[in-house]
């Protein structure tokens, strides 16, 4: 009985301090530090790479996928390189939802596998039509991309995906 009763004080103790039921809390909030900076952490620069494009040696007339962190989430169809541009269709397969933002980068190459250049390829929602949920989302992205100049004698070619966002 005395375990109950020193159980009940302490509740009842606790119980004290809470306000009734839709009574507004007259305790002003506390202010919250927030630590915005990571030491030995940078921000990352410039636009994201694949360091697969580096360890790509496509041969000559070939233009094959490299990995990327997204593989799991697309499929490339139709991918081909045409001594100029390398093209291809990105199909969504983890989900069906708008696409939002998607990058392909592209690695061109010359006769010994060796990397040239690279060139990007970028889609982003237009947000100024909203958001069409009236037909079915979008979930294909043709692209194009254009040799660089500085790989002006490229015979083969490899992309792979930094950046997919979808809803």
């Amino acid at each position: 009985m005395k375990t109950f009763a020193t159980l009940a004080l302490a509740s009842a103790a606790l119980l004290a301090g809470c306000a009734a039921p839709g009574q507004p809390d007259t305790a002003a909030p506390q202010p919250v530090s927030v630590q915005t900076a990571l030491p030995g952490l940078t921000a990352p620069t410039g636009e994201p790479g694949l360091p697969s494009l580096h360890e790509a040696h496509p041969k000559p007339g070939q233009a094959i996928q490299a990995a990327g962190p997204f593989d799991d989430r697309f499929e490339i169809e139709g991918l081909a390189f045409d001594g100029k541009d390398v093209k291809g269709t990105i199909r969504i397969t983890s989900d069906v939802s708008d696409l939002l933002e998607l990058q392909v980068l592209a690695g061109f190459y010359d006769a010994d596998g060796t990397l040239l250049g690279t060139a990007r390829f970028e889609h982003h929602l237009d947000e100024s039509e909203g958001h069409q949920h009236a037909g079915p989302p979008s979930e294909v992205e043709e692209f194009s991309i254009a040799a660089p100049a500085a790989a002006g004698n490229a015979v083969s070619a490899a992309v792979g995906v930094p950046v997919l966002v979808n809803e």
